[in-house]
């Protein structure tokens, strides 16, 4: 594997992003995967450091959601707290080249883990939210599927804590979560279905839930008649992703990466580019669409 550093294209860097581009224009149908390095720039924050290493605590696990009450308390405490900052979040320059490079032709298939639907919102069109989307709330009974921006409306008019200053979060965390007051998840109400009254969850992965085998099977179908696996912004610490990269090794798929740290891949890869992904996108894609 050749690594070399994104954040210039002065030097002996000039011939390292060319030479990606010119793999590109080499192999256009492009698989591409991201993860949360994409939306950093947008303020979203990320799991892992740059080592791969947990930077915050564990999150909620799918088997204690569903069954511990007060582990929905604290979800929806924290994400009552977390989501705005999710929801006001806008595409960044990372979103805006991949489009430009979806509209050249050079990306067949995009699959991000994030659950913040920018790469839609930047006008993205083949996209596959391989770990769902957080807009969403799904009732584990029913189907049934309500706006997350309805259920915080409701949140607050249920939660008059929320008024109070204690309220305020001690941090933004990835994916619409926060730390707060312990105090404030104790006197948490739950919702609950409007349809059904039954048992509300955010439209997402949690960990210990698998991604459906029909998603993985199209996507795995996909990856073999792509020309080339490009990895954006992940450390493809979870399997889920990373099984994608095992795919593309088995078949002889080249392997590419851009990523700020260390990934579950590396030794995988064929070119990796140690950058930040907006400013390294950026610049790779004024090389490969003008």
């Amino acid at each position: 594997m050749l690594a070399v550093n994104g954040d210039n294209i002065m030097g002996t860097n000039l011939n390292s992003i060319l030479d990606l581009s010119s793999f590109i224009k080499s192999n256009p149908d492009l698989f591409v995967i991201t993860g949360a390095g994409v939306s950093h720039s947008s303020g979203i924050p990320t799991y892992r450091d740059d080592a791969g290493s947990w930077k915050s605590q564990n999150p909620i696990q799918h088997g204690a959601f569903l069954k511990d009450e007060s582990v929905r308390k604290r979800y929806w405490a924290r994400s009552f707290i977390g989501w705005p900052n999710v929801a006001s979040a806008k595409p960044n320059q990372a979103h805006h080249s991949l489009v430009d490079l979806e509209i050249k032709g050079y990306i067949g298939t995009l699959v991000t883990q994030n659950v913040d639907r920018l790469h839609q919102r930047a006008g993205h069109h083949q996209v596959v939210d391989l770990h769902g989307r957080l807009d969403q709330v799904i009732c584990m009974d029913c189907g049934k599927l309500t706006c997350r921006q309805e259920l915080q409306k409701w949140l607050l008019e249920n939660n008059t804590q929320f008024k109070k200053r204690d309220a305020l979060p001690v941090a933004v965390l990835p994916d619409g979560d926060a730390e707060i007051e312990g105090v404030i998840e104790q006197g948490m109400k739950v919702p609950t279905c409007v349809s059904c009254s039954g048992l509300l969850k955010p439209n997402v992965v949690f960990y210990g839930s698998t991604v459906k085998k029909e998603v993985v099977q199209k996507l795995n179908d996909r990856l073999l008649k792509a020309d080339a696996l490009l990895v954006i912004g992940t450390s493809l610490m979870v399997y889920s992703s990373f099984r994608f990269c095992k795919l593309a090794s088995q078949n002889n798929i080249p392997i590419i990466c851009i990523n700020q740290g260390q990934t579950r891949a590396d030794e995988l890869f064929s070119l990796k580019i140690v950058g930040e992904c907006s400013d390294t996108l950026s610049k790779l894609g004024r090389l490969l669409v003008n």
